[in-house]
């Protein structure tokens, strides 16, 4: 791995521990990553985003926990993203309803597919929570 990856890469803890509790989270970092070296920021521009919401969190008197980093590290990724894209906040509010309706189209165990979300909410019984948030 080179010093630039490093930098802008998967972390682990000091421990050696993974940097999140759950494998999808890391991928907050892969986008960042790839964003990266397709030029849409730079890499002290993630850096320095990243930074900012790690010292906002603090501030806050969020704890120095893997939920706190990755919380961070998205809204950094966020925040990069909209300063550069022509992609308003009603079409990105149209496309996360979109979303959620796809999952509370889809029966337990299938793959969500956003197509299934261009209709509203069939009634359907299966279990499992549409409260909880699946990222």
């Amino acid at each position: 791995m080179t010093a630039n990856e490093a930098a802008i890469g998967p972390l682990a803890r000091t421990d050696g521990e993974p940097a999140f509790e759950e494998p999808w989270q890391a991928e907050v970092l892969a986008l960042a990553y790839a964003l990266a070296e397709r030029g849409v920021f730079s890499r002290v521009e993630w850096s320095d985003t990243l930074g900012a919401e790690l010292r906002a969190a603090s501030a806050r008197g969020e704890p120095d926990t893997q939920a706190t980093y990755y919380a961070a590290a998205l809204a950094a990724l966020e925040q990069l993203l909209a300063a550069r894209s022509d992609v308003g906040g009603e079409a990105v509010a149209a496309r996360t309803e979109q979303w959620r309706r796809a999952y509370l189209n889809t029966p337990h165990g299938a793959p969500v597919e956003l197509s299934a979300g261009a209709s509203k909410p069939s009634a359907h019984h299966h279990d499992h929570d549409h409260d909880h948030d699946h990222g």
